[in-house]
């Protein structure tokens, strides 16, 4: 795994020719719009006024995963989702253009303030906009393009929770990772493996929906798009729903709306809260990415859900 220079003092002199070498257009203008935890984005107006957006991103690779990812959840999905222009790699880069759609993402505390009834139409548009991701199966659990577990339970423990906690316990030990962190996610691990396997089919997720990643209308909370999509697989259904509490999505009330519209495990508050808690601490893992912030407000959760949860047992 590669990590790129992803910088402004990087990309800015260099992606008005990638956009030429694709497209044969000028770019008139060119600007830093946003960023998450894998890539920036900008927006760039080009001679002929199409206004894109081009994605550059931290790790090699991640450009072509979420070009299919894009494509396929666009496919399945009446919410507007950006179009994939192209891909461009070299040793030092790696972009995904895409076009670009307007409407600011919900992150913004602006949208804290709008009406109680804008919120619960908005919760109700993106819960309907994943609930027909929620309705397309596939056979195996996995990869989009190549799954391969007849159980979730079986992907999920071999290929995100045995190999993460084992890295995370190696930065524990290099004094890189908090031991109580650690303790915490272990305890969690053998309560969560020692729940009732329950049947579940392979349905289509997008793998990040939490509020970056929703666009709505500034003024009204209208939704306008999906984006962004990171980890869109062949998965149970519940682990599409610990990113809708991610940062303050509890404001829409978006994990709620979603467990009205669709019957849920009684299990489900505590795996939702541990599919959260271990991937935010994952996420150190993927480029060395850090957020305390995102993190303790997940083992908050994780700890209350524990205790409810024991209490049950």
């Amino acid at each position: 795994m590669k990590i790129l220079d992803n910088s402004d003092k990087h990309l800015l002199p260099i992606l008005p020719g990638i956009i030429f070498n694709n497209l044969n257009k000028k770019t008139e203008k060119i600007k830093f719009i946003g960023g998450g935890s894998f890539g920036r984005v900008y927006k760039a107006v080009l001679s002929d006024g199409e206004t894109i957006a081009v994605k550059a991103y931290r790790v090699q690779g991640s450009q072509h995963e979420e070009s299919e990812q894009l494509q396929i959840l666009s496919q399945n999905t009446q919410v507007q989702m950006p179009n994939v222009i192209f891909t461009y790699e070299d040793e030092e880069t790696a972009i995904l253009a895409m076009t670009f759609v307007d409407g600011h993402n919900v992150l913004n505390p602006a949208f804290l303030l709008r009406k109680k009834e804008q919120k619960q139409k908005f919760a109700d548009d993106v819960v309907a906009g994943m609930l027909e991701w929620h309705g397309v199966s596939g056979e195996k659990f996995g990869a989009l393009s190549n799954p391969v577990y007849d159980s979730w339970i079986e992907f999920y423990k071999k290929e995100k929770q045995e190999p993460w906690l084992k890295a995370l316990k190696e930065l524990s030990e290099k004094g890189k990772f908090s031991k109580k962190k650690l303790q915490l996610l272990c305890e969690a691990t053998q309560l969560f493996n020692k729940l009732p396997e329950e049947e579940s089919k392979p349905i289509l997720i997008h793998g990040d929906l939490n509020i970056m990643n929703i666009m709505a209308d500034p003024k009204t909370l209208t939704l306008h798009a999906f984006i962004d999509p990171c980890g869109a697989m062949w998965a149970d259904r519940e682990y599409d729903l610990y990113q809708l509490r991610n940062m303050w999505g509890d404001a829409y009330g978006l994990y709620e709306t979603y467990k009205r519209n669709c019957q849920t495990s009684e299990f489900t508050d505590f795996r939702v809260a541990y599919y959260a808690s271990i991937h935010e601490a994952s996420m150190r893992l993927k480029g060395g990415l850090d957020i305390h912030l995102w993190e303790d407000l997940n083992n908050m959760r994780l700890k209350k859900e524990m205790k409810k949860l024991k209490e049950k047992m």
